[in-house]
């Protein structure tokens, strides 16, 4: 089987929510460390034009979305589950709405200019501003906004005050009882925040909160060593994609199988990826793509939360 390597950089928030799901599942992984602008060669040449941070690489395999990434780490090792039985859909759709809302939240109180000061005062002016202008791109022509601070000020009591309940309350250690997708959506968000000694107080507050965090944080990262963007682009050109699922999709969706489609984030981040249809399973939308330096290639994303439409 081939090796699991993610794509990432060390300060991406969902970066950290995929690293600690590696680590929940104790698998050893291969780390490849993308640029934190654009452009990314390396990785939109196994994307497609597919940008935003963490993406998976199985061999030519290429799953976009920490969504898609839990769920095909669920396939590398069944055991312990992201997604406890009897707890599936409430895990699921719970981390969707923290992977959303509260990761919303937290982006406009880390970018404040207190705290953004802190983070990215030892940098040049130019490169302040570089990235300044990339996440301005990232976050154009999709659905999410940028939710003013003020009412992230106003509203973010509110969230940590359910959790602290519902961790008070809870007779496991963990949202659900036991571990899951649930903790990991929440995590990344206020991991982000702990940063800096300017927004760590928005966790710090809250000791039920500070106390499950930290055993979220406990999982760590599993074991992983360094691999090149070109090593990975190697692997891909010389790997041959995992079979298909044995799923047919309904024709009432109006596509077909080999049709020339885009596929595209609807939030944020939304370049399309173009591509030959393989495969709408129940969860994941598939694509074959050929690049000139990764070969044959079959990228993976979500249903939930991206575009699917005719070239």
């Amino acid at each position: 089987m081939s090796e699991l390597i993610l794509h990432h950089y060390d300060a991406s928030p969902f970066a950290e929510k995929a690293r600690l799901m590696l680590g929940f599942k104790q698998l050893s992984w291969r780390s490849v460390e993308i640029p934190r602008i654009m452009p990314k060669p390396d990785l939109t040449a196994l994307t497609g034009g597919y940008r935003k941070t963490p993406v998976l690489q199985v061999g030519a395999d290429i799953y976009c979305d920490t969504a898609l990434i839990a769920r095909r780490l669920e396939v590398e090792k069944a055991t312990p589950s992201l997604f406890p039985e009897g707890q599936e859909f409430v895990a699921a759709s719970f981390a969707q709405w923290a992977d959303a809302v509260v990761f919303q939240h937290a982006v406009t109180l880390v970018f404040q200019p207190e705290s953004i000061a802190v983070r990215m005062g030892k940098l040049p002016p130019a490169a302040q501003q570089a990235f300044v202008a990339d996440r301005a791109a990232l976050f154009a022509g999709g659905s999410a906004s940028r939710l003013p601070a003020a009412q992230a000020k106003l509203q973010w009591p509110v969230l940590m005050a359910r959790l602290q309940q519902q961790l008070a309350r809870e007779e496991g250690d963990f949202l659900c009882g036991e571990p899951s997708i649930a903790d990991f959506a929440m995590a990344h968000p206020l991991w982000f925040l702990k940063g800096t000694h300017v927004t760590a107080p928005l966790v710090d507050d809250y000791p039920e909160v500070a106390a499950w965090l930290g055993r979220v944080l406990g999982f760590g990262h599993g074991a992983h060593s360094p691999l090149s963007s070109e090593e990975a682009i190697a692997i891909a050109r010389e790997a041959q994609p995992a079979p298909l699922p044995d799923e047919d999709f309904s024709q009432a969706l109006g596509f077909q199988v080999g049709q020339q489609v885009s596929v595209a984030a609807t939030d944020y981040g939304v370049d399309p990826v173009q591509g030959e249809l393989l495969c709408v399973s129940a969860e994941a939308i598939i694509l074959r793509r050929q690049d000139e330096r990764a070969g044959t290639l079959h990228v993976h994303f979500p249903r939930l939360g991206f575009a699917l439409s005719a070239v």
